[in-house]
């Protein structure tokens, strides 16, 4: 493929032959374009030399350097996005696509329609927080959002692999950094939008603002919307593009009734515009009742018959790490990946309802994130469990102890610390008693802890798993 069949900004280097596409400089190839995404000047043209020194035909950044095989282009991630569209076979105009936003929510959603369309005969890939995974094949994201080169290739070997339907989490920095420029979306879907990420976004308008800022005809040709959060709300006078909603607290297309939860599931009626579905899922809590209408809401869209939408949503499993619940001599562990103010206080929310019982929780903030929502989990912590313990949930730069500082500025009453996550969950565990409930949050499914810049082996699952072998042959040996 030469360059010019890539990018409209060519130079005099339009019938170069091009093997790929990077934006790292320290490993593009030999025969590949580059494009450099510093916004410093001199940490540019450091990065643009070594990726020249390297191989690279044709370097792109902001800035001009007055160097053979440079050019410079305003909309470096954009264009970016634009040649690896190019570069494989604008796979994406293919497949459908359902593109999910949201603070809260994308991972289990994007899995419920997934499911719901492979229980019904249909091939599809899924890209997201957990990884990416079609036709059997498993394999690990960078990001929620991966960057254009992983995502345009990504597309081509799920087309290529008969994938028809990808179902794929858009996060507020992949808006942002254009990273989903060039794709057009069968359906975009928004859950929520509360404060996380203002290390990088600084305010919640500005983090409010990009989210919404995804719901136009460029993106997506049609949408489904929650009208029970009021950012989302603010869509309704402004989208110029057909759109679905859905809730349990506002007049909308797709709502709830009838809802019944229990630590084992959940059970209601949904109306999926005039069409009446009764569902038993063991998706736990009320707020994944509102991921599974957005689901129906999506397959409804994409011509599920009535039929189809109960037999896809009925009895379908918990994704990995989203309230998964093990029983642990009668206590209810629950492993959840909760790890902003609003998704802890929906966890220990529904485990308030689920047990007359004690609630326990053990979290932690993550490293060098967002600091301003340390001292709100805290007193959410502190105001819906009964016993609080706080632990590492990835430091990463940071000192352990400042993180828990911060989260203590919003708690008054005693609580616990523990580092040591595994030693925290073992303490938690021991106190609590048949009946009590326990909330490991933060980590889900995710197999490291990074402190430092390393990330270490490491599991919540396995840490119960740990527990309950060792309770297994105490039992054995008395």
């Amino acid at each position: 493929m030469i360059l010019n069949e890539l990018i409209d900004f060519v130079g005099e280097y339009g019938e170069l032959e091009i093997t790929g596409i990077s934006h790292n400089h320290n490993t593009v190839q030999i025969g590949e374009i580059y494009f450099c995404f510093s916004e410093d000047k001199n940490q540019a043209k450091s990065c643009v030399l070594t990726a020249l020194k390297n191989g690279a035909v044709v370097a792109y950044s902001k800035f001009n350097f007055n160097l053979l095989r440079t050019i410079k282009i305003k909309n470096v991630r954009g264009e970016f996005a634009k040649a690896c569209y190019n570069f494989y076979g604008r796979a994406c105009d293919d497949l459908k696509i359902i593109g999910i936003t949201g603070t809260n929510g994308k991972t289990t959603t994007s899995y419920i329609i997934g499911e719901m369309l492979k229980r019904n005969g249909k091939k599809v890939g899924i890209i997201g927080t957990s990884g990416v995974f079609y036709n059997g094949k498993t394999f690990d994201c960078p990001l929620t959002t991966p960057d254009a080169d992983f995502l345009h290739k990504t597309f081509k070997d799920m087309r290529d692999d008969g994938v028809e339907y990808v179902i794929m989490e858009v996060s507020a920095h992949a808006i942002q950094q254009k990273r989903i420029e060039g794709i057009k979306f069968e359906i975009g879907v928004i859950t929520n939008i509360t404060q996380d990420h203002l290390d990088y976004f600084k305010t919640f308008e500005n983090y409010e603002n990009v989210k919404l800022s995804f719901f136009k005809k460029k993106f997506m040709k049609k949408a489904v919307l929650c009208a029970d959060d009021c950012s989302v709300k603010k869509l309704f006078n402004t989208i110029k593009i057909p759109y679905k909603t859905y809730g349990l607290n506002n007049p909308a297309d797709t709502f709830g009734i009838d809802i019944y939860c229990s630590i084992n599931g959940s059970h209601f009626v949904a109306n999926v515009y005039d069409s009446v579905v009764e569902i038993k899922t063991n998706l736990v809590g009320n707020y994944n009742v509102y991921n599974a209408l957005a689901g129906l809401t999506v397959c409804k869209m994409l011509g599920l018959s009535d039929k189809e939408l109960a037999l896809g949503l009925n009895f379908i499993n918990p994704v990995e790490g989203r309230f998964n619940v093990i029983n642990v001599d009668g206590k209810y562990v629950v492993i959840d990946f909760a790890h902003s103010p609003d998704s802890l206080m929906n966890v220990l929310s529904v485990a308030r309802k689920l047990t007359e019982k004690r609630v326990f929780v053990v979290f932690g903030c993550g490293g060098n994130r967002d600091k301003t929502k340390r001292a709100k989990m805290g007193e959410i912590a502190e105001k819906l469990a009964d016993f609080v313990c706080l632990t590492d949930d990835n430091p990463r730069l940071e000192n352990s102890l400042d993180i828990i500082t911060d989260i203590e500025k919003g708690m008054k009453k005693n609580h616990f610390v523990e580092i040591d996550r595994k030693k925290a969950i073992k303490k938690m565990i021991s106190l609590a008693m048949p009946g009590d409930i326990v909330i490991i949050a933060g980590k889900g499914a995710e197999k490291y802890q990074e402190i430092g810049s390393i990330k270490y082996p490491y599991n919540d699952f396995d840490v119960i798993f740990s527990i309950v072998n060792n309770n297994n042959e105490s039992e054995e040996l008395s």
